[in-house]
C-alpha cells in the first residue's frame, strides 16, 4: 500500500470512496437521515472545498485504487464545532474491503505527525457512537473527549482533541 498527497485529480476516487464506506451505516440510521448523509457524501463541493483548504492523504492499493483518505484542515478555519486555533481531521476513511489492516490508524498517524511538522498545537476530530473501531483508534493515539456535542444524524457525536505540544514532546 502506498501514502501519498491526494489532490484534484482524486477527486472522483474519493467521492467514490465516501459513498461506499459509509454506506455501512445506512442500516443504523433512519431513511431520512441516511439521505441526509448520502446527499453530503455525493456532494462534490465538499471534497473540493477540503482539497482546496486541507492536507488530503490518500491510501493506495496495488493497482491505483484509492483504499483509504483523510483529510487535516489546518488552524484558521472554525466552525460550529472547531477553534479557529485548532486543526482537526475530516473524512478519515477506508474501504470496508480493507478494514482491519491499520490503514485508519496510519491515515490518522500521518495526519498527526503532519500537523505537527507544520507547528499545530491542538488537533480535533468529531466522531459518532456508530463509529466504535474508530473511536478506539483515536483513543489509543491519545485523543480525549473534550465533549458530547450536538447528535447528527439522529446520533450521539463527540468532539475529541489532542495537545500536539504534551504529545511531541512525550
Amino acid at each position: 500500500m502506498v501514502y501519498r498527497q491526494g489532490n484534484i485529480n482524486d477527486l472522483s476516487k474519493i467521492k467514490n470512496l465516501a459513498l461506499s464506506s459509509w454506506g455501512q451505516f445506512q442500516g443504523e440510521l433512519t431513511p431520512e437521515n441516511w439521505e441526509k448523509l448520502r446527499k453530503n457524501l455525493a456532494n462534490q463541493e465538499t471534497y473540493l472545498n477540503l482539497l482546496q483548504k486541507s492536507y488530503c492523504l490518500v491510501c493506495e492499493n496495488e493497482i491505483g485504487g484509492i483504499i483509504g483518505m483523510s483529510f487535516l484542515v489546518p488552524r484558521g478555519n472554525p466552525t460550529e464545532i472547531y477553534e479557529e486555533s485548532w486543526c482537526y481531521l475530516r473524512f478519515v476513511t477506508v474501504d470496508k474491503k480493507y478494514g482491519g489492516q491499520g490503514i485508519g490508524r496510519k491515515l490518522t498517524e500521518k495526519c498527526i505527525q503532519y500537523a505537527v511538522d507544520h507547528g499545530e498545537q491542538t488537533i480535533a476530530l468529531h466522531t459518532s457512537e456508530m463509529m466504535s473501531p474508530a473511536r478506539h483508534i483515536y483513543e489509543s493515539l491519545g485523543f480525549t473527549i473534550l465533549r458530547e456535542i450536538e447528535p447528527r444524524l439522529g446520533k450521539k457525536y463527540w468532539l475529541y482533541t489532542l495537545d500536539l505540544i504534551a504529545s511531541s514532546t512525550n
